[in-house]
């Protein structure tokens, strides 16, 4: 959990970082800011629903795989 109470998205980053991604060229894919995807990958805030399909053809994986808490 962060600061604020929220689960962060570790698979997001972790899955960014397997695709060879920088948040700033993940960030360009989607057209948002690259402070945006920080925000996610450290649940400050999370992508909205219409990004969520886009996000996970980038990262080559499903929308479950990207909302699923990581267990470890």
């Amino acid at each position: 959990m962060d600061k604020k109470g929220g689960a962060k998205m570790n698979k997001l980053k972790e899955l960014r970082e397997k695709n060879c991604l920088k948040q700033e060229e993940l960030a360009g894919m989607l057209g948002v800011a690259q402070s945006t995807v920080s925000m996610w990958e450290t649940g400050y805030a999370f992508p909205r629903a219409d990004k969520l399909p886009a996000l996970a053809k980038i990262l080559k994986c499903t929308v479950d795989e990207l909302l699923c808490k990581d267990t470890a």
